[in-house]
């Protein structure tokens, strides 16, 4: 029965609407200006009243309906953290103890002792070059030292007991300390034929074969490195020069062998150069295994800025107004099913690290911030907080 009232009432209602549609057609034909003001003011009235019904329908739905439309959104919480700043810079490996050795003495290269790779000690003799005779001079002078000693020697005793004549004792202590002057000089002259290491190390590569002649201070013999002090030198822009100092922490990444190493400035130069406004940078590097030689290329990373109680957020999470204030959200008046209301925070922010920031205020400890979802919400809109983290970010020190 309930089945055919419908069916019955759904022409009778087409028939209404219809009835009032030619009702109204009928008089928007006949051209009566206070009827249409009439029919008019009567359709306002019923549209009125519909969004009035309307409304009531919502507010019974929303009472009723236990799932609310709030976004969802991620959360962290600000913690004071230690923050270091690192720049980045490049530089190149390079060591105190690379020579390439070039010999004291002009002459004929006759002896070279050692060879490419082989490891050699500091004083250890490394080639020898012809002294053109030197070493039969420096025999006889020898010879003759040896004689003026021993007549020095016995004018003494004699002079001691008041034997003799003052001059000459005084002859013979001349001519032998001139003679022992000599031998020395000359000992001076041959010990430069000698080639020596002046450090140890490795002999990297041998240039001057033997049998060529050599010139003083010309003629290169052979390359020298020792690999145990190695450094990196880079040159550092001015605006550095008070948070570069002595021990500053360093990255040092060394491209081609795919390796990182953590180090620290060891000198840092009081000289500007004018020329391009840097100052120079040294760097030591830990190179037991002697896998880092001299001139590779170096990419660095280091501290210029430090703080122990920095609060870390996420650039991302970062908006901008029109008047470029930068803001954030936070998380206001959670209830225990974590629905709160998300507020505005304005923010000054200090220096980057990665993907993360530093915020210098507008942000104190333990606020909850909007992570994932600070883009879609809006100030004092409910939210609803879906996962929740401990720590903003972490910082790699």
């Amino acid at each position: 029965m309930k089945k055919i009232f419908t069916l019955l009432s759904i022409p009778l209602f087409l028939t209404a609407c219809g009835g009032d549609q030619k009702s109204t057609q009928s008089i928007i034909e006949s051209g009566d200006l206070e009827a249409l003001r009439a029919k008019r003011a009567e359709i306002v009235t019923q549209q009125t009243n519909i969004h009035e019904e309307l409304r009531q329908i919502d507010d019974a739905i929303a009472k009723l309906d236990t799932v609310r439309n709030v976004p969802l959104i991620t959360t962290i919480t600000a913690k004071q953290e230690e923050f270091n700043h690192f720049f980045e810079i490049q530089g190149n490996v390079t060591t105190k103890n690379l020579l390439v050795i070039t010999p004291e003495y002009n002459g004929i290269l006759t002896q070279v002792y050692v060879t490419e790779g082989q490891k050699v000690s500091k004083g250890q003799t490394l080639a020898k070059i012809d002294d053109g005779g030197l070493s039969q001079q420096l025999a006889q002078l020898e010879v003759q030292a040896d004689l003026a000693k021993t007549t020095y020697e016995r004018q003494k005793r004699l002079w001691d007991q008041k034997i003799g004549s003052e001059i000459q004792y005084l002859q013979a202590k001349s001519n032998y300390e001139a003679q022992s002057k000599a031998v020395d000089q000359l000992k001076q002259q041959v010990a430069k034929t000698i080639v020596k290491a002046p450090f140890s190390g490795t002999i990297d590569d041998v240039i001057t074969e033997q049998g060529s002649v050599v010139a003083a201070g010309q003629t290169p013999l052979m390359r020298l490195v020792n690999l145990d002090n190695m450094y990196i030198e880079t040159e550092v822009p001015e605006r550095y020069v008070k948070d570069v100092t002595k021990g500053k922490k360093v990255k040092a990444t060394f491209p081609v062998l795919g390796k990182t190493i953590d180090t620290e400035v060891r000198q840092a130069g009081d000289y500007i150069n004018p020329a391009n406004r840097t100052f120079k940078v040294e760097i030591g590097i830990p190179n037991k295994e002697h896998t880092v030689k001299p001139n590779l290329t170096a990419k660095l990373q280091i501290n210029d800025y430090t703080s122990e109680k920095a609060i870390l957020i996420p650039q991302s999470i970062i908006s901008e107004n029109a008047e470029g204030e930068q803001y954030v959200y936070a998380v206001e008046e959670k209830n225990s099913e974590n629905e709160g209301t998300a507020k505005k925070v304005i923010i000054t922010t200090g220096k980057t690290q990665g993907d993360v920031i530093e915020v210098l205020s507008g942000i104190e400890e333990g606020m909850e911030i909007i992570k994932e979802g600070a883009r879609s919400v809006k100030d004092s809109q409910p939210v609803k907080v879906i996962q929740y983290e401990e720590e903003a970010t972490t910082n790699n020190n």
